[in-house]
């Protein structure tokens, strides 16, 4: 049976609204790219709370090409802090955004989705387990290294499940796993890539695992079906970032990656080439339009606008003062927040020498300052004060953009869902495996 959104889709293709992406195909585009036999097409859809965020792409050589951009704006009722709470109004939001993108690719429709999923309760840690072996002499076994991913996956289950419950204030809420890495495997010390058939007394693992609350993974799954999209994976925003962004970090410094969103904002730490923490808390860019909206008695729509002018430098003179004087009480509380979750990433070990900043609301020059300006060295375990950077498009590794679509900041997201789907492909180690075998058989 065809559904309903399928039919919208290919009813109103064409209609594009004015300011959306065009479609003009370069000089030997098809012939470069192919003419469409066996070629790997995706969505990457970003369902942010201020906008909808889909990119068409094709996956060609361990590498995607953009083909199509889409943007469409979330109204206020239909997400709350990254999280879903109309979903027949995000499916909707949604369409327009995959239309537009679809039109942009040339009508390409990709069906295959690798959707984000970010909020408060989405929790993503990593541990490190250490057994003993009895035998050193004997070599270790893939069973052996099933049973250390399945003892340190039960630990960050049980991990993420009290964190939650110590938030809601409820026992025993069903979670879900959305994503997990095996970050290194050390023998005796020594850091292996597959450890079967090595010898030794000692054998460590490090994984990193993230949960979301079934509830929102069941809302995204069910838009995914509205939209007639077949999830390929629903992937912890923070995750992805920090997946896709940190193989520009040096393997041995890392970096920390701060994404501020509509709804919210997530960090991520990136340490010794590993994602090792994410923390997200519930301050983004609308907390500041509706202070703006307070202070100037604006509507949210006009203060929105206002605050983008101020954010883009056209706001001069007494206004622009006015209007930093008002967003100073959230700037702050931002500033300490991060400070705080920071901290608790740390752990009292040395921190990575960069922030990486994302996200739409990584525009606004008074968040940058705040950061720039913050004494690093003498709140937290940073050797120097950090290198402090907007991450552009163009320092994405491995998503091509031949048209130059995306535009800023706020299309990093989107980006490194697309850098999933070229990573899901490629897993094949024997690492992979033991840990998807692990995960089949617990369930998650």
């Amino acid at each position: 049976m065809v559904k309903l959104f399928d039919r919208l889709r290919s009813l109103f293709r064409g209609q594009i609204r004015e300011g959306s992406y065009e479609y003009v195909p370069e000089d030997g585009y098809e012939e470069q790219y192919g003419d469409g036999s066996g070629r790997q097409f995706y969505t990457a859809l970003d369902i942010g709370t201020e906008y909808a965020k889909a990119i068409v792409f094709e996956v060609v050589d361990d590498q995607g090409i953009v083909l199509g951009v889409g943007r469409h704006r979330q109204s206020y009722s239909h997400m709350s802090d990254g999280i879903v709470t109309d979903i027949e109004g995000v499916i909707q939001g949604c369409n327009e955004a995959l239309i537009q993108a679809e039109r942009a690719a040339g009508d390409i429709v990709a069906p295959d989705a690798v959707i984000g999923i970010a909020g408060e309760l989405v929790k993503g840690s990593s541990i490190t387990v250490t057994k003993t072996r009895q035998q050193p002499n004997k070599f270790i076994t893939p069973d052996e290294l099933e049973s250390l991913i399945g003892m340190a996956q039960q630990k960050l289950l049980k991990n993420a499940r009290d964190r939650i419950a110590a938030e809601t204030g409820y026992q025993n809420i069903e979670v879900r796993l959305t994503n997990a890495a095996v970050i290194s495997v050390r023998v005796d010390g020594q850091v292996v890539t597959n450890p079967i058939g090595f010898r030794g007394r000692h054998l460590s693992l490090t994984l990193f695992s993230a949960f979301a609350p079934l509830m929102q993974l069941g809302a995204l799954e069910t838009v995914a079906q509205g939209l007639d999209l077949r999830l390929v994976a629903i992937v912890a925003e923070p995750y992805a970032l920090a997946r896709c962004l940190s193989t520009n970090a040096s393997a041995d410094s890392g970096a920390i990656f701060i994404d501020v969103g509509g709804g919210t904002t997530d960090i991520a730490l990136v340490r010794q080439g590993g994602i090792e923490e994410t923390r997200m808390f519930a301050l983004g860019g609308r907390t500041f339009t509706r202070r703006l909206a307070t202070g100037k008695g604006l509507s949210l729509k006009e203060a929105e606008k206002l605050k983008v002018l101020y954010s883009n430098g056209m706001v001069k003179g007494h206004e622009r003062d006015e209007i930093r004087a008002i967003l100073a009480p959230e700037c702050q509380t931002w500033m300490d927040s991060v400070e705080l979750l920071i901290e608790e990433l740390a752990k009292n070990e040395l921190l990575p020498p960069a922030i990486y900043m994302v996200g739409g609301g990584s525009a606004l020059p008074d968040l940058q300052e705040k950061l720039r300006s913050f004494p690093w060295t003498e709140r937290l375990p940073f050797a120097r004060p950090p290198l402090i950077e907007t991450v552009q498009p163009d320092m994405v590794t491995s998503i091509l953009d031949p048209r130059q679509l995306l535009r800023d900041a706020q299309d990093i997201t989107p980006m490194a869902l697309a850098y999933q789907a070229i990573e899901l492909q490629n897993e094949n180690s024997t690492l992979e495996q033991a840990l998807y075998k692990v995960i089949q058989n617990m369930h998650l």
